[in-house]
């Protein structure tokens, strides 16, 4: 086994939330309604309320009809900032393109309500990523539905410039015929090279090879199989800038990527480069750009996006001869802006619903398949994280807790991410006034110093489910509830899912089977004839149903761990008859 990674946060647990007995109850023992467990996202802010959802940006009708099913939908465009952070506070979601601003004061203006933010588009550097983090809100994009378009447009802006399409046509129609002006270049045999081999990336080394260009990309992250496939070979930056004819830009805004291509860079490429940039504005120097131009260094420029949008009218590059422009079309086909509509409104109304999403940006990335398989225990996780934190006694502070994962898969088999950020949800949120989610667990932990660590057994048999059985321990604490502790000295529960549900397997070292619904009642007692029935008594004159009940014990006639799985949470008389019972050593009761 192998601890794979770990972090510092203290959980003060100054609330109470689970009540316990030893032998008997006090006189005046107060029975507080645990609060209940949130899900990944508040839906509403009023019982029985649609959600709200903001677009600031005009997508295709198709998405907005898509929302109206699930939401109220404030179409208002062209917010300025200000409007933006007034209306703000009265959305559960946000949607926007590329024109919007979505800044940290948009996040605190939304005063914790605001649950997920949909860029219609792939880029997210109008998004403040980690301000959206640390408030708890989701970011999802529609990385697919105008990838086809993006690449088409690159295609169509590296034949325009290689033909002078643009500059000819304004020649014409101002009256002049310059056939020789306008002599261009064959793409046949020519290098390109694609910068970023990502998936628009990907489509436009296709294009390009089926028009006859020999196409190397660039790209850190790239996976060599991909770019073989297609006939691409990957080579160094370096290479990329000394040996191509064109150069297609189609890399993301990032501070290392911001004026990427900058005078340093210009130096170095082959004289008389054509460049084709439909990505972002921001990875070129404009400045060092007009220069280049100038000076012939670059031939010419194709350019759909700029640092600034719409750029300023005295743009010199924007009016240079040898710079082809368009407004920022990379998207623009009817196809595509239904396609990316429907793309994102899904993804809003799905984590609006509390689902995980498969183009979230700032939450685990993990492919859809594994997030359907791993779903059963995500639940699980934040169940066990639940259980154990409230078996804590109250003057005691977590400091340490480590999560095991037994499984027959292999460690590179198994993404646990999805699964860390659910136990830590589990065990901060009944102790504070937190609300933590897959997108701000990581921020969470850290800032209030759990030090959190995984480790994997790896058991033999058929990999067939990803898990066999997930234990979650805490050291170094009291408990309410002694049986608890395992022979470690830590408070340790276990569960595994079953049918598709997640069950309680062990407490402390006890065996015990009980479904992990609704309320737990935990007993110790006496191992002896009729126990079982006094209790069940009890719960039943409360007209409060028993879903599960298992019993372990260490011996016959020993002691033994009552496990009680119930629908409805029982009355404060209830849970005193019990721990009144003489038999019954101690007893505790935990909300799920």
């Amino acid at each position: 086994m192998s601890v794979i990674s770990s972090w510092n946060l203290t959980i003060s647990l100054n609330t109470t939330i689970s009540l316990s007995w030893r032998s008997s109850l006090p006189s005046r023992a107060i029975f507080p309604r645990p609060k209940k467990p949130k899900t990944l996202v508040v839906l509403a802010t009023a019982l029985g309320a649609k959600p709200t959802v903001l677009v600031a940006e005009k997508i295709g009708d198709a998405g907005i009809q898509l929302l109206k099913t699930f939401a109220n939908v404030d179409c208002s465009y062209n917010l300025s900032p200000e409007e933006l952070c007034t209306k703000i506070s009265l959305c559960d979601a946000l949607i926007v393109r590329s024109g919007t601003k979505v800044t940290r004061e948009v996040f605190e203006s939304a005063m914790g309500r605001l649950k997920v933010v949909g860029r219609a588009g792939v880029g997210i550097d109008n998004v403040d990523i980690s301000a959206a983090t640390e408030h708890g809100c989701l970011v999802v994009n529609a990385p697919t539905a105008n990838t086809i378009a993006a690449a088409d447009h690159g295609i169509a802006l590296l034949t325009a410039v290689s033909r002078n399409v643009a500059q000819a046509d304004a020649s014409v129609k101002a009256g002049k015929w310059e056939r020789n002006k306008y002599v261009g270049v064959s793409l046949v045999g020519k290098t390109l090279a694609v910068m970023g081999f990502g998936k628009v990336g990907s489509e436009v080394a296709r294009r390009a090879k089926g028009l006859g260009m020999q196409v190397i990309a660039h790209d850190p992250y790239a996976p060599a199989d991909r770019a073989r496939a297609i006939g691409v070979e990957l080579v160094s930056f370096e290479e990329a800038l000394t040996t191509a004819d064109f150069i297609s830009l189609h890399m993301p805004l990032t501070p290392a990527t911001s004026k990427m291509f900058n005078d340093e860079t210009f130096s170095r490429v082959k004289k008389g480069v054509r460049i084709i940039n439909v990505a972002r504005g921001g990875v070129i120097d404009e400045e060092a750009l007009l220069r280049a131009l100038d000076s012939g260094v670059v031939a010419q420029a194709a350019l759909d996006v700029f640092t600034e949008e719409p750029p300023p009218q005295e743009n010199k590059l924007v009016r240079h001869e040898n710079v082809t422009v368009t407004p920022h079309l990379g998207a623009s086909t009817t196809e595509a802006q239904e396609g990316v509509a429907l793309e994102i409104a899904e993804a809003v109304v799905g984590a609006l619903r509390g689902e995980l999403a498969a183009t979230a940006v700032n939450a685990p990335m993990v492919p859809a398949e594994v997030l359907l398989e791993l779903s059963p225990y995500v639940a699980l996780t934040e169940k066990l994280g639940r259980l154990a934190v409230q078996l804590v006694a109250g003057g005691s502070g977590v400091k340490f807790v480590k999560v095991t994962y037994a499984s027959t898969r292999g460690p590179d088999d198994l993404d646990t991410r999805l699964l860390r950020a659910m136990v830590t949800k589990g065990l901060i949120e009944p102790v504070s006034s937190v609300f933590v989610n897959l997108v701000n667990a990581d921020f969470i932990a850290k800032q209030r110093g759990l030090r959190l660590t995984e480790e994997r057994i790896v058991l033999d048999g058929s990999p067939e489910k990803p898990l066999e059985f997930i234990q979650v321990r805490i050291a170094n604490v009291e408990s309410k509830f002694v049986s608890a502790i395992s022979n470690s000295g830590e408070i340790t529960v276990e569960g595994r899912v079953k049918d598709g549900k997640p069950h309680l397997t062990k407490v402390g070292s006890f065996g015990v089977d009980v479904s992990l619904e609704g309320s737990i009642v935990l007993c110790r007692q006496s191992d002896q004839p009729g126990i079982i029935g006094k209790v069940g008594n009890i719960i039943s004159e409360e007209n409060v149903n028993v879903n599960f009940m298992s019993v372990g014990r260490i011996a016959p006639g020993k002691q033994a761990v009552m496990t009680i799985g119930l629908d409805e949470e029982p009355s404060r008389d209830a849970l005193k008859k019990i721990g009144e019972i003489t038999a019954v050593e101690e007893l505790v009761f935990l909300k799920l």
